[in-house]
């Protein structure tokens, strides 16, 4: 895939999380442990640190915010899907569903 195919897939990746989050709130918990986590894991690199305070801000808005957040075209928005803390929500079906529709699209001029 290409830069702009995988900024398309993230962008779809991001707006199913998004739709489970209407139903689900307490994804952003699941978010949440996952910056935990790997704050742990890459505590000697500064700029995945920086991502992920970041994140945490992020994630202590209101899920409305977050979801606009998400599905938003935005340049830093898709930044931020870069280094989703939403890893592992989905599960590994729907991610291949998404990336499979795309590497089988037909390509645009």
């Amino acid at each position: 895939m290409n830069h702009l195919e995988t900024d398309q897939v993230s962008l779809e990746l991001a707006r199913r999380i998004a739709e489970k989050l209407r139903w689900q709130p307490e994804v952003v918990d699941f978010a949440r442990a996952n910056l935990v986590r790997w704050s742990q894991q890459n505590a000697s690199a500064p700029s995945l640190l920086r991502c992920y305070a970041e994140w945490q801000k992020i994630l202590s808005r209101p899920v409305d915010e977050i979801r606009d957040l998400l599905c938003s075209s935005s340049d830093d928005a898709q930044r931020l899907r870069q280094n989703s803390p939403f890893a592992g929500v989905l599960t590994p079906t729907e991610v291949w569903e998404v990336k499979s529709r795309f590497r089988h699209a037909p390509a645009t001029a």
